[in-house]
């Protein structure tokens, strides 16, 4: 049974690859990774911000006895304690990690503007990282901001890192633009050798106690899967680059559905964080039965099997299903 698949020209053993997350913060945590079968790993992300308050804090060191970077410390107020190393920190855990482990190292920056941060995506290249993935996490919060501006904002920040590296670069999206297909093309056109569906905005909650707006964390749920995948399965054919799938991957079904959605690999976290590393081995010991029940030889054998392209009724994908979907339940209710 042939597991192994292709993405962004690097050769992986199987398409299952742990997403950026905090297990891959200690070299132990991407050994570990690697022995419960991970075909790659993404590295967790190094934030813009870390960059700039390491460049803010040898500023204050030169320029001792001023008061210029007040505010702009007030700014990053946890970014120190953010994940316990900053950039250097991160460098050198690329590095080790490619001393360390044999399947291929995602570094992964996340920034929201164009600037000297995007020169450490060159100083990751020449850690070792095998390819990079771009998290632009940027929520246009302003009404003054136009939907065409957020989207020459991405356009820019993956020209620049393309400029600074030689190493593939994978572009990870949200779902929120106004025409996400023709976005899609537009980085393709700009160079992305993988497009990653679809980033997940972490929304803010309500202490009604404290009265305070508070973070909070939710993981990923199955049925978050829908979203992408019905996405890879529109644009895989049109593109010519790669797709990975995240957010909602949590079992066997899952990746088998991305891959014949179109995507090269199926990205999973929160199902570790919630049940441990050792569900990446499960997962492809149940997709090896099913290939085998199936009487699949190969994953490359069902990538995009199922996108819009190879389906029987394309209209599936498309408003005509939404109709369908709408009469299936009424109908539905009728018989209860």
């Amino acid at each position: 049974m042939d597991l192994s698949t292709s993405y962004m020209g690097l050769k992986l053993k199987n398409p299952l690859v742990p997403s950026a997350s905090p297990l891959s913060q200690t070299l132990d945590g991407i050994r570990r990774l690697e022995d419960a079968g991970a075909g790659a790993v993404v590295m967790y992300s190094l934030f813009e911000e870390q960059i700039d308050l390491e460049s803010l804090s040898l500023h204050a060191a030169l320029d001792h006895g001023t008061f210029s970077t007040a505010e702009a410390f007030n700014y990053f107020p946890e970014m120190a304690g953010y994940n316990g190393v900053g950039p250097e920190g991160y460098l050198e855990l690329v590095h080790s990690a490619k001393q360390s482990v044999d399947i291929p190292v995602v570094g992964s920056l996340n920034g929201i503007s164009p600037g000297g941060w995007v020169e450490y995506a060159r100083l990751i290249q020449d850690a070792g990282a095998d390819a990079l993935e771009l998290n632009v996490y940027f929520i246009p919060a302003s009404p003054f901001i136009s939907g065409k501006s957020v989207e020459e904002r991405y356009v820019e920040i993956l020209s620049d890192v393309k400029r600074s590296v030689s190493i593939p670069v994978a572009m990870k999206l949200s779902p929120y633009f106004s025409s996400l297909g023709n976005m899609a093309r537009r980085l393709t056109d700009e160079g992305a050798d993988a497009l990653v569906l679809f980033n997940r905005f972490y929304q803010p909650d309500i202490d009604l106690e404290n009265l305070e707006v508070t973070p909070r964390l939710v993981l990923s749920q199955p049925h978050e899967l829908r979203l992408p995948l019905c996405w890879v399965a529109i644009l895989y054919g049109e593109l010519l680059t790669d797709f990975a799938i995240t957010s909602g991957v949590h079992n066997y079904q899952d990746v088998l559905k991305s891959l014949m959605a179109g995507a090269k690999v199926a990205m999973m976290a929160s199902e570790l964080l919630q049940h441990g590393m050792g569900r990446i081995a499960e997962v492809l010991r149940s997709v090896e039965l099913w290939m085998e029940e199936h009487e699949y030889v190969s994953v490359n054998q069902m990538i995009g099997s199922m996108s819009r392209t190879n389906v029987a009724d394309p209209s599936a994908f498309e408003r005509a299903n939404y109709m369908k979907m709408l009469a299936s339940y009424r109908r539905t209710e009728v018989r209860g």
